[in-house]
């Protein structure tokens, strides 16, 4: 008699990210709040010179990066339309069509699709500054990442900064 393993269900994970940049451009971070079963991490990085909406998406990669299981179940809460409607809206996949061409952060949606494709993924969008302890949390990480010592240097960003600077 030969029993089976059952396959294991891949992991419900709850994200909530959020960005900030005190100016825009200026000095950025992200924040993020992880959560599996009873698992929680908080994460925040900063950038010496960047904008609000590339910390909102790189937030979001960093976030489905640290995820060591594929086709995990994921929901992400962000107050970011930028990054909710791409998704929500359908508007990444004439992005990719175009092959990112003419879109504001490609370098960053090109890494997004690359481990945004690794999982079932939803986006929720919440209100910013509002009831959600969470968001909240991720927005006190962001701004405290955005405002400490120590920034990484946002690259893609610094090298084409004056025609980025031109699309916010």
């Amino acid at each position: 008699m030969t029993t089976e393993k059952p396959t294991p269900q891949p992991p419900v994970i709850t994200i909530y990210t959020d960005g900030s940049s005190r100016g825009n451009p200026g000095p950025g971070g992200f924040g993020i709040v992880l959560m599996c079963g009873q698992f929680r991490k908080d994460v925040a990085c900063g950038y010496r010179r960047t904008t609000n909406n590339r910390m909102e998406l790189l937030g979001v990669i960093t976030a489905l990066e640290m995820l060591k299981i594929p086709n995990s179940n994921v929901t992400i809460y962000t107050d970011s339309k930028y990054v909710a409607d791409a998704i929500n809206q359908n508007w990444i996949y004439g992005w990719i069509k175009k092959g990112f061409n003419k879109v504001k952060n490609p370098d960053l949606w090109s890494r997004f699709v690359r481990i945004y494709k690794q999982h079932n993924v939803k986006f929720v969008w919440v209100k910013g500054h509002a009831d959600n302890q969470y968001n909240n949390r991720c927005d006190q990480l962001a701004v405290a990442a955005a405002t400490g010592n120590n920034l990484l240097v946002d690259e893609y960003f610094e090298a084409n900064e004056n025609e980025n600077t031109l699309q916010l």
